[in-house]
Formats: C-alpha cells, structure tokens, sequence
C-alpha cells in the first residue's frame, strides 16, 4: 500500500470559504477560536476546563451508562465513559446523520479522523484522556436524505413513510433492503460478513437510533468510540434555559444574522436562523415552533401554546423539544466535555456562523477541524494514471480540463495559445495608448478590434482542440474511464460510494488501513494506493 497527498486546496472540491479557514486568512479568523494544531488543543483544555461543571458529567455519565444497556460495548468503550466523571478528561466529537449502512463512505472517516486524532492528542498531552465521540442525529425528520446508500452506481433504498424524528423509526422493511443487496453482492468472504452485520444491525433492533448503535459499536467499539444519543430528556434537561431563551428573546437569531451578513460579503453562507430554532417532537412528528402574536404555535399540527403553558411544557417533559441545525452545536457542546468538533466543509460552514452566539452563552467555542478526505485507488488504476502521465494533482481537475490538457500536451504542433493569446493583448495595448495619445475617439475601435481578433483565436484554438481529440480518440476515452472510476458522478467518491463496496473489495485491512493514513492535523486530502 502506498499513500499519497495533495493540499484540500488544491483539490478543488472544497469551497473558499473552507480554503481561506485552512490558511487561517485573518479576515476571519474573528470566527472561531482556537486553530487545529497541538498548541491550539492546549489552550481549548484550559478554556474548556474552566466552564465546564462536575455535575453536569455526572449527568452525562449516568445517560450514557443507560444508553448503552443491552450492548456489547467493549471495555475501551466502558473505560472511555467511565472516564467523563473526571476532570481531566475531554470528548472530541464527530456527528452524522443515520444514513442506512453509515450511507456515504466519508462517514468512516469522520470516526477515523476522531479516533486517531485522540491518540494523537495522548501522545502530546498524557496527563489527560481524550474520548472519542460520534454524535448520532437521531433527531433529524428528514428521511430521503438518510433512507438509501449507494453500492455499485445502484441506488439501494428503504421504501417507507417518513415523520418524525428518525432515530425512533422502526427497522420494520428493512429486510427488503437485506434480500436486495445479496441479490446484488458476491458469494465471497467479506460479502458474507457484511449480509450478517447488516441483519444483526438492522433486523434485529426494533429502532433505527438502536440499529446505528449497533453497526457503528461493531465497526469501531474496540477503538473506545463513545456513540452519544442527544434524545434523551435527562440531557435535554441540561440544556432547557437555553432552549428558553431562545424561544422568548430569540437571541440565535439576531447573533447568527448579524454574522451572516457579513460572511455573505465574501462567501456563501451555509444555513439562515429562524426566530424560534426548536422543533417540537411527538411520536410521529418533528414540526418548528412559531410565534404568533401572544401564543406559539406548532406548525403542520393543532397545537397552540401560551407563553406560560410552553415554558411549563420545556421544564417538565424537554425531550420533546428539538434543536435545530443552529441550536444542534450549542446542545451537543454545552451537555459534552467537548475540545473540538471534526466535520466536512459544509459542516464547519454553519459552526462559523455560531462564534457569536456562543459568546453570549459563555460557552467554549470547540476547535474546528476538517475531516479527512480520502481517494481508495488499485494498484492497476495508479498504473493508469502513470501510463496516461497524469499527476495526482492533475486527476482532480475537472474532466473536461484534464482531457484539453493531456490533447494538447500530445499534440505537435503545438495547439495552445496561451503566448499567442498573450502577445495580441499586447499589441492590441500598444494601439490603444497611441488612440490615447492621438485621437481618444479611436479607443472604442481599438477595443472592438481586440474583442473580435481574440475571440477568433479562441474560437480557432477551440476548433483545433475538438479535431485532435478526435485523433486522439483512444486516450480520450482512457481518460474518461479512468476518471469516472475514481471519480463517480464527476464527485469525490466517498460523496458516492458505500463502504459496503470497499470492505467486500479489501475485506477486514480496510479500516486498519485507514487508521494508519489517515492524520487529521496534516490537513490533506488522502489517497491511498490499496494492494
């Protein structure tokens, strides 16, 4: 197995926003607190400790010890929960949603990625222990985002109604997915082991919050990961005079949009606050709780709630209120002895936004860290690439680049203008400072003159590219091959792919493979030459 590297920023899949955070651009760096490195982690430890109360890991503790009745957790796993109720131990936290079969591989990764960086963290900082967290979204209601993986290019769905929070979904039909998926996979060793790992997981638990458990605790226990459950009233309860607040003063709201407006300045802003950021769960239901004049109102339903009777509400029964996509951070660091949280781009997009907020609630702001990205290749597809003499820099451009790029690297004569193109702007430069000089009206020709010669010279350029792809038909289409392999869809592959698919190519040496590559503090994108 041999690894290689390239800088996310090179890549071009990650956003400017993203690209300017890695590079630490002073602009805004007024976002987040501490930066990702061993010295950032040492002062997050000291800030982290100061706010964080002994009775609330107590709390903590004893949920989790109730969350995991009826597991097998391993005792790594037993030892990391034990540890909470000191205080000198943190949580490094990942989150995702329960995507049927972890859905996109990049899920393995975000465990992997917070695993190794708390063995890391170890290593520097042995006066103190680090556990690793996976945080499930058991109560996002949005159930066409997490109901299918893909295997193959297929599409591999659960076909069920949705409503409601997810985790409390019945496994009931999934046996339907189980009977599909070995129509489709092989007959060898690894197929077998993913068949009974996917009926011990989902065929028999009775939900899809105990399903996940289960599959994450198999895949990762034996490493000491911690799987919390935020939908649990005794956490809940920790959290319900900030739930408070914001349904009365709707602080979130006026912080978040203040930030958002001067983020959209210069990037894309990742999600809007709403004036309530709560849901209010029932069995069936997850719907957003709305002002309306002197009563709140649960939208989609019939209930209606005064000022008091909600509040009375929040108090007594807080597992049926549920953060939403602003409020989801604030719980998750205010119920967890947390130093950072590791997530994709998109992610970390909508932590930028909260800095603020979090100020307000005298609340440590975790450390962001982007997860580790990867690129599995054969031995056979890496000899592609080296017989195409195509770099691995160059096997993430966009495709239709790459193929321009090695045409007319191949192409003799020489079928670039760049040098043509750049010398005609010249001259065209040099009679546009003898109009200035002669006779100012003559500008505008000069201009018209330029536009028609240099759009003729692409044009041409365009048209002699488009002949000698032809020519060059078979590379072409090596090429096309090549990149469709690596990248499905024109997206990164763990976008697409299922681990499902991997484990039953590299059987058990796939996640220690990806343990040994994968360092989370480097900050590249990882791609892996695999045997």
């Amino acid at each position: 197995m041999k690894k290689h590297e390239i800088a996310y920023q090179k890549t071009g899949y990650f956003s400017k926003l993203m690209c300017d955070y890695l590079d630490q651009k002073e602009d805004i760096q007024h976002l987040y607190g501490n930066f990702p490195t061993l010295e950032g982690f040492k002062k997050q430890i000291d800030l982290k400790k100061e706010s964080f109360l002994a009775e609330d890991r107590t709390i903590l503790v004893q949920d989790l010890t109730q969350q995991y009745f009826g597991f097998d957790a391993s005792e790594a796993t037993k030892t990391n929960i034990a540890s909470l109720l000191n205080e000198n131990t943190f949580t490094i936290t990942t989150g995702h949603q329960l995507n049927l079969f972890t859905g996109p591989l990049y899920f393995l990764y975000k465990i992997v990625s917070t695993i190794n960086l708390t063995k890391e963290l170890k290593e520097t900082y042995p006066e103190y222990d680090f556990v690793p967290v996976y945080w499930m979204a058991t109560e996002d209601h949005d159930f066409e985002e997490i109901n299918h993986f893909f295997y193959k290019g297929n599409k591999v769905s659960w076909e069920r109604e949705s409503g409601g929070a997810v985790g409390r979904f019945s496994t009931e039909g999934l046996e339907e997915v189980l009977s599909l998926l070995k129509e489709e996979m092989s007959s060898n060793r690894n197929a077998k082991y993913i068949q009974d790992l996917f009926e011990r997981a989902y065929l028999n638990h009775k939900t899809l919050a105990d399903a996940t458990r289960y599959l994450v605790n198999e895949l990762f226990g034996e490493y000491g990961l911690v799987i919390v459950d935020g939908d649990r009233k005794a956490l809940k309860n920790l959290f319900a005079e900030t739930m408070q607040e914001d349904i009365l003063e709707n602080l979130a709201q006026r912080k978040v949009e203040k930030t958002n407006e001067e983020i959209q300045k210069n990037y894309k802003v990742q999600v809007n606050p709403r004036e309530i950021n709560l849901f209010y769960l029932e069995e069936n239901s997850r719907e957003r709780i709305i002002a309306e004049k002197e009563f709140y109102k649960i939208n989609n339903t019939n209930l209606v709630f005064t000022e008091d009777a909600l509040i009375d509400d929040l108090y007594k029964n807080p597992e049926k209120f549920s953060p939403n996509v602003i409020l989801r951070p604030v719980y998750q660091e205010t119920i967890l002895p947390n130093l950072c949280y590791i997530g994709g781009g998109g992610e970390l997009a909508y932590w930028l936004e909260l800095k603020s907020y979090f100020d307000t609630q005298k609340l440590a702001f975790p450390i962001l860290l982007l997860r580790n990205s990867g690129l599995l290749m054969t031995n056979k597809q890496f000899q592609k690439m080296e017989k195409l003499n195509i770099s691995i820099e160059e096997i993430f451009m966009k495709q239709d680049d790459l193929i321009n790029k090695k045409v007319k690297e191949l192409s003799h004569p020489d079928l670039d203008f760049t040098e043509q193109i750049a010398s005609l702007e010249q001259m065209f430069a040099s009679f546009e400072e003898v109009a200035e000089k002669t006779d100012k009206s003559f500008i505008g020709a000069v201009n018209a003159q330029k536009t028609k010669q240099l759009k003729g010279l692409k044009n041409l350029e365009k048209r002699l590219l488009k002949a000698q792809k032809r020519k060059l038909y078979d590379v072409v289409t090596r090429i096309q091959m090549l990149r469709g392999e690596l990248f499905p869809n024109q997206s990164l592959e763990e976008r697409k792919r299922n681990f499902v698919e991997m484990y039953e190519n590299y059987g058990e040496d796939l996640i220690p493979a990806l343990f040994e590559n994968m360092k989370p503090l480097e900050q590249n994108f990882t791609i892996l030459e695999m045997e």
